[in-house]
């Protein structure tokens, strides 16, 4: 399987807002469904249908703490996208430049 199709899970997770606002919470402190509903503007039921989606994407993972699910984030996907990211910019610098060469060329 290729990073791309491998990582579309993780790009459609990040595109939203809402999801971006739970990794980025959970990035600081790991935290149930409960209390992210605390914190942010929508229902629990809304949060932990977002949390399905970050855990489906290995974004985040939970463990049971008594009654309660706990969540985390997880550093190593992002790292992974941030790793593709890079690739890709790589590869268009050098495309950008070869464009460049040829236009200043003789």
């Amino acid at each position: 399987m290729s990073a791309t199709e491998t990582l579309t899970p993780v790009f459609a997770a990040l595109g939203d807002d809402t999801r971006w606002a739970i990794l980025a919470r959970l990035g600081e402190t790991p935290a149930s469904a409960s209390a992210l509903a605390r914190e942010l503007p929508i229902s629990r039921q809304a949060i932990v249908k977002h949390l399905e989606v970050l855990d489906g994407a290995g974004l985040v993972e939970s463990e049971r703490r008594g009654r309660e699910l706990v969540y985390r984030a997880l550093g190593g996907r992002l790292s992974d996208v941030a790793r593709e990211l890079e690739r890709i910019g790589r590869a268009w610098d050098h495309r950008l430049a070869r464009i460049k060469r040829l236009a200043e060329g003789p």
